[in-house]
């Protein structure tokens, strides 16, 4: 997801017991990156390759920022209170969070906020999906800006790839000496375009510079994995579904093959797939390519109401007949949506941002949060009906 393109339960305490008895039953090579912030639990609520449950997820790469920014999130009796127990409570069972490489912009969606977002999930028994942008800032299907401490090496792939390689390796492996890895690891974020490129996307996709650079990210997390003698699954991020049977066509005719899970954004505004044709789609992706699968970003407005003096993204154009902009129609978006992944095979959808609310604090293009209608936190930061969507839980 990036601003300047559109800027999205099954568990709880039977599923606790259930793992509960589960348990008691059973290099460095070329890079010219130094890691100069770069900094594992195998557990979370599902881990190991279990395809048994349906991830109920939400990205909260946020919701750090917005707290320093003095956001307070109420649960549903309107009381304060930790914003990861809100969604652990209503049984959100994935928690996704990005990393940027080096940004100088922000203080956060760095490792140390990577790890304090991880932290706080693992301690309430989530799993995580960690984001790899590969970039100093938004990666997304218009977007895949190089970072900076990699811009002498942008046209030798293989020192390239040994920079992505050493970057991904080194990050899960200061995120292990802590108890703290991922569940999930996405080797880039949005990567319709060809990942590490210096301003305007190059088309068409040079796959075989795309499919090196791919495979490399891929195999730092499968090497990690087996060093640490735990399992991390690997997923790679399309946008809009209508993208996902071209693009890993061309992936695997590249011989990008060693991943565990397709990851998909949809947006109604910018897809032309419409819940009328999405379960065909989704079930072709599924038996087409025999990858589990899951929607890693979504969302819906609750209202068209703009809290702050940033634009809101999603506005009457976001909309779909009978899903209004309200507390109820953001739920029953939410409640077809799933239902449309789940019949097609998939097994997941994780919510785009639902922390992101107004707050004093200023993007790069404003004060406040353009995403404030579209959280799943009214604008008094109460949760709204859409929360409910987790496990209907409220």
């Amino acid at each position: 997801m990036n601003l300047r393109v559109y800027r999205l339960g099954v568990t709880g305490f039977f599923f606790g017991l259930l793992v509960a008895f589960i348990i008691s039953c059973s290099s460095e090579s070329g890079n010219i990156d130094n890691m100069e912030n770069e900094s594992a639990d195998d557990g979370g609520a599902f881990g190991g390759g279990t395809t048994s449950a349906f991830y109920y997820g939400a990205d909260l790469s946020y919701v750090n920022e917005m707290e320093d920014c003095g956001a307070r999130f109420k649960n549903k009796q309107n009381e304060t209170e930790d914003p990861f127990k809100i969604f652990a409570d209503v049984g959100t069972n994935l928690i996704r969070v990005r990393k940027w490489h080096a940004a100088t912009w922000t203080n956060y969606s760095n490792f140390e906020d990577v790890e304090k977002t991880i932290r706080r999930a693992k301690d309430k028994n989530i799993a995580v999906l960690l984001d790899f942008h590969y970039s100093d800032e938004w990666a997304d299907p218009n977007k895949q800006e190089i970072p900076v401490a990699w811009l002498l090496v942008k046209n030798n792939t293989q020192a390239l790839g040994d920079s992505i390689y050493n970057y991904t390796y080194k990050t899960l492996e200061k995120l292990s000496d802590n108890n703290l890895l991922p569940e999930i690891v996405q080797i880039g974020n949005e990567i319709n375009g060809m990942i590490l490129q210096e301003g305007a996307l190059v088309w068409p996709i040079d796959w075989a510079r795309n499919a090196v650079l791919l495979n490399k990210g891929i195999q730092a997390v499968r090497d990690l994995s087996a060093e640490k003698k735990v399992t991390i699954e690997v997923m790679l991020h399309v946008a809009q579904p209508e993208n996902a049977l071209w693009w890993f066509k061309q992936a695997k005719d590249s011989g990008v093959t060693d991943f565990d899970w397709i990851g998909l954004s949809y947006y109604p505004s910018w897809s032309t797939d419409t819940f009328a044709n999405l379960p065909g789609v989704l079930s072709t992706i599924k038996n087409t390519y025999n990858k589990r699968f899951m929607i890693v970003e979504t969302a819906y407005p609750f209202t068209l109401e703009n809290g702050d003096d940033a634009n809101n993204i999603l506005g009457n154009d976001a909309l779909i007949a009978g899903y209004p902009a309200t507390q109820q129609g953001q739920l029953a978006y939410l409640q077809k949506l799933q239902g449309i992944i789940e019949n097609a095979g998939g097994e997941g959808l994780v919510y785009w941002e639902p922390a992101w609310v107004s707050t004093p604090c200023s993007t790069l293009w404003a004060q406040g949060s353009h995403w404030d209608n579209a959280t799943l936190f009214d604008h008094d930061y109460k949760v709204t009906l859409g929360m409910s969507f987790y496990n209907n839980s409220l």
